[in-house]
């Protein structure tokens, strides 16, 4: 039975689910079933455009490493490793800085942890962060893995909010206005918004956050979340889907479109500081990138294969150009007490 069908079956048996059950159960099915990257895929993720964003990740999380007095003990740490292409080109400039930490990767689709396997021996992997290792310092890295969390859709309407749910219409899913809610839960800047915005909020993106926090306070070490979203709580529907790497309607076949919501900065920052970590940035991707020294890496490649420059300077440009990658995808790091703030998040 396909995933369509037996939404509908469900809205049927019990009525309309939240639009974060519906994403949930969505990206569960689309995830647990392909290779979603690439050009054969439906996206294309920054690791995947140049190894030099997972060496300039590396280096980044190599150099907390050496400026926290070189811990033993250490583990490196992905959330939604993809193919395994960043932790590939991070753990390569980590050796060059003599880091060779153990790899522990987050994943639940059989077919990337397949991938995984091929690039990276020795990996363990985790179905969620409860079962990281309990002791040593962990360097985490998070790129693209909140925005397709589950969220929830609050919407204005009358005179407080209500719950966005998703019915069945015709030969397609429509999401409606359902239960309502009491709006003092939601930031004041937003809690007064006008009639009809919408307000996502993602319980399950800020328990992963306060899981790693705490982790972070007990063990040390960092953490690096890689994303496109907002800086600031703000009102608005950010729900999207994509498919051939063209954009889809996300109320149609789920299961079969990568669903994703832009990652809310300031609320992920709040859930990390409650729990005692520091919070640094968000920065700019763009701007993190050319601190780190993506400039330098970008001549160097091109010098060394001349016959690549173009390929090189394109590669460089989408990762930092204000209109592509480097505007919208923010980094924020969160770091343990004793340990020192990692390089580009000033």
């Amino acid at each position: 039975m396909s995933l369509t069908e037996r939404l509908r079956r469900l809205i049927a048996a019990s009525g309309p689910i939240p639009v974060g059950e519906y994403m949930a159960l969505a990206n569960a099915h689309y995830y647990a079933t392909r290779d979603p990257l690439g050009a054969g895929g439906d996206f294309t993720t920054a690791p995947e455009i140049s190894q030099m964003f997972g060496e300039l990740t590396g280096l980044c999380l190599a150099d907390a490493w050496d400026r926290a007095g070189r811990p033993e003990g250490i583990s490196y740490v992905e959330l939604g490793p993809g193919r395994g292409t960043l932790a590939a080109d991070a753990l390569r400039a980590m050796r060059a800085a003599e880091l060779s930490p153990p790899v522990e990767l987050v994943e639940t689709s059989p077919t990337l942890r397949a991938q995984q396997a091929e690039r990276l021996p020795a990996v363990r992997w985790h179905d969620d962060v409860a079962t990281l290792p309990e002791a040593g310092p962990l360097l985490v890295v998070a790129n693209e893995f909140f925005d397709a969390l589950p969220a929830r859709q609050l919407v204005r309407a009358g005179e407080g909010w209500h719950e966005r749910v998703v019915d069945v219409e015709g030969d397609r899913f429509v999401p409606e206005a359902g239960r309502p809610m009491p709006g003092s839960a939601l930031p004041a800047h937003v809690r007064e918004a006008p009639e009809g915005s919408i307000l996502e909020v993602s319980p399950a993106a800020a328990a992963i956050v306060r899981q790693l926090a705490q982790r972070l306070v007990r063990q040390g070490g960092v953490a690096l979340i890689v994303d496109y979203g907002h800086a600031r709580t703000a009102a608005g529907d950010t729900l999207q889907a994509v498919r051939g790497h063209l954009y889809a309607d996300p109320w149609m076949e789920p299961g079969e479109n990568d669903l994703t919501v832009h990652v809310d900065f300031e609320a992920l920052g709040a859930a990390a500081e409650a729990e005692g970590v520091r919070v640094l940035g968000p920065v700019t991707q763009g701007a993190w990138l050319t601190a780190l020294g993506i400039d330098a890496r970008a001549a160097a490649l091109a010098a060394a294969a001349p016959a690549r420059a173009e390929e090189i300077e394109a590669a460089h440009a989408r990762l930092t150009a204000p209109e592509q990658m480097g505007t919208l995808f923010k980094v924020m790091a969160l770091a343990a007490p004793a340990w020192p703030d990692p390089a580009g998040l000033a």
